[in-house]
């Protein structure tokens, strides 16, 4: 699909009125899924869903929009994480685009600088300001995830909240005035009390929950005595390749993260040899 940075008012005035412009929905935090088609999200005329639209881009040179709806004219309603292990690659970036620009709008109705009421402008991309003119863009936070290894075993954290036996590779927010690689050393001493060197940067992947970028990394561990400290994590250990296999197969009672999600990602690439 064709993204676009820049709108001029009449430009959108005419693809909101093109009788091919589709928009995908999300009610209440959930995406509508094609009733037929679990790998693609349901399409529905504008005129079908009203809202305040989005523009996601150009899909075949035709418009698409996203638009939060109260009632669902139509389709599956499903979680986003669920919809995530359905859809394509491509209706996935779909989601996560809706998802993260119609919850921005939602959080974000007032102006950060002087409190009045802000209006959507160049299709979404924009809130402005009419009281004081400030224009505020979309957020995203980058974080960093990473793959702590050390020969033949890796690094796993649990959080308390995840289902029993999980566990997942260690991740942080990036601090202001902060590089990625210095945020994934900091992160890693802060939760589990190890030193890492040469921090590589692998993949990315949107988070739309509610708005964060999440970059992976690789990163060989240095010294130190493994210790979930902080309090973060509920426990830290490291996983040989056996352990890993066995979790893979549902053996052991330890669980990894699920399929969609960029740490199982940067898992499989380590079980594979093809981290860099």
């Amino acid at each position: 699909m064709e993204r676009l940075t820049t709108f001029a008012a009449g430009w959108v005035a005419e693809r909101l009125a093109e009788p091919a412009a589709r928009a995908v929905a999300l009610t209440d935090g959930r995406v509508l899924l094609d009733a037929g088609d679990d790998g693609r999200l349901a399409r529905f005329a504008l005129a079908e869903v009203g809202g305040e639209p989005v523009l996601l881009g150009l899909l075949d040179g035709e418009p698409l929009f996203a638009v939060a709806v109260e009632d669902a004219p139509g389709g599956r309603p499903m979680g986003l994480r669920e919809a995530a292990r359905l859809l394509s690659a491509d209706e996935g970036a779909y989601a996560a685009q809706a998802a993260g620009l119609l919850n921005w709008h939602r959080s974000h109705p007032h102006c950060s600088r002087c409190g009045a009421r802000t209006v959507m402008a160049e299709a979404g991309y924009v809130r402005s300001c009419p009281a004081c003119g400030a224009v505020h863009h979309p957020r995203t936070d980058p974080v960093v995830i990473m793959l702590v290894e050390d020969g033949d075993r890796i690094l796993l954290g649990r959080n308390a909240a995840w289902p029993p036996g999980r566990y997942s590779t260690l991740a942080g927010f990036v601090e202001p005035g902060e590089t990625p690689e210095a945020a994934v050393a900091r992160e890693v001493r802060e939760e589990a009390n190890v030193d890492v060197r040469a921090p590589r940067y692998v993949a990315a992947q949107p988070w739309p929950f509610p708005s964060s970028l999440m970059l992976g990394f690789a990163a060989s561990y240095a010294g130190g005595e493994l210790d979930a400290r902080d309090g973060e994590l509920e426990d830290a250990r490291w996983f040989s390749r056996a352990d890993v296999e066995d979790a893979v197969a549902g053996r052991g009672g330890y669980r990894l993260p699920p399929a969609e999600a960029i740490a199982r990602f940067l898992i499989d690439h380590w079980r594979a040899g093809e981290l860099p």
